[in-house]
């Protein structure tokens, strides 16, 4: 009975010990993804509601933004993705090349105040973009149109403007809060997970009965926007090598979907932005 008992715990730990090996092979190989949801700099009034920024070249703000670089490169990422549609074959910004400090004086849009600037502080050669944007007869990855329609015909339209009621108080909070709150506290605001995640499945979520039978364009938004956020983190798995850590700067409308992603696919690892976003919220504001 002795030597049956020990064969069989040489069976188990021959069984345990390769199946541990390998999983520290995994996790010492998974890309780690912080991804960082912003509102928008610059205004440039393409989503459904948009958030009126003040001026991030003000000296105040500029000091605010680089605070969080300064904590932001304590990550220490390896690449850093924004989003952009690249087209080149490494999905590099070419734009990057061509990035001074000076710029920070002139161009307002996050990608240059937060990605650019954070790239240029770790030394990175290239900024990649991931972003994905349809093509000549590509699908709309937000129909948005056909569901304002619809509802608009079946008597549904007070249910779709409810749903984006609750995304224009919070965006009108956003811009309350600008008038204390640093930048750094903004974009902790825009990452929360219990504000941003219940959010972002009650209004996406909640356009899915706007339709009937045979015409259901709330459950198409729903299918292109998961499309189009996929096509983003599948460009991810291309942009980084095993075991690299990458930072993400995207709007914060993609946080649900490029989380979820990064959590449930193998080979890759979330890191929560939260505790750095606010440490550098508690930095102490410059005067004007």
């Amino acid at each position: 009975m002795a030597l049956r008992a020990w064969l069989a715990a040489m069976v188990i730990l021959g069984t345990i010990m390769p199946a541990r090996a390998a999983q520290a092979d995994a996790d010492q190989n998974a890309v780690t993804v912080m991804v960082v949801g912003t509102y928008h700099f610059a205004n440039p009034g393409r989503d459904m509601v948009n958030i009126a920024a003040d001026d991030v070249l003000a000296p105040r703000r500029q000091a605010e933004l680089a605070a969080l670089a300064r904590v932001l490169a304590e990550w220490k990422p390896d690449r850093i993705a924004v989003e952009y549609q690249s087209g080149e074959p490494d999905l590099s910004v070419p734009a990057y090349a061509r990035f001074t400090e000076a710029d920070l004086a002139t161009q307002r849009n996050e990608t240059v105040q937060i990605g650019y600037r954070l790239a240029r502080r770790l030394g990175h050669d290239n900024v990649y973009g991931f972003d994905e944007q349809p093509g000549e007869g590509e699908p709309d990855y937000f129909p948005f149109d056909k569901v304002q329609a619809y509802a608009d015909g079946h008597g549904q339209t007070a249910r779709v403007a409810a749903l984006f009621d609750e995304v224009r108080r919070s965006a009108a909070e956003t811009e309350r809060l600008q008038k204390t709150a640093s930048i750094a506290a903004m974009l902790a605001r825009e990452n929360d997970p219990a504000r941003v995640l219940p959010m972002h499945a009650r209004l996406y979520y909640g356009l899915i009965p706007v339709g009937d039978a045979r015409d259901q364009p709330g459950a198409v938004l729903n299918a292109m926007w998961y499309m189009r956020n996929a096509k983003m983190f599948a460009k991810l798995g291309l942009i980084a090598r095993p075991g690299e850590k990458v930072l993400v700067l995207v709007g914060s409308g993609h946080v649900y979907w490029l989380r979820h992603f990064v959590e449930e696919t193998p080979g890759f690892r979330f890191a929560d932005p939260m505790p750095l976003l606010e440490s550098a919220a508690q930095i102490p504001p410059a005067a004007d």
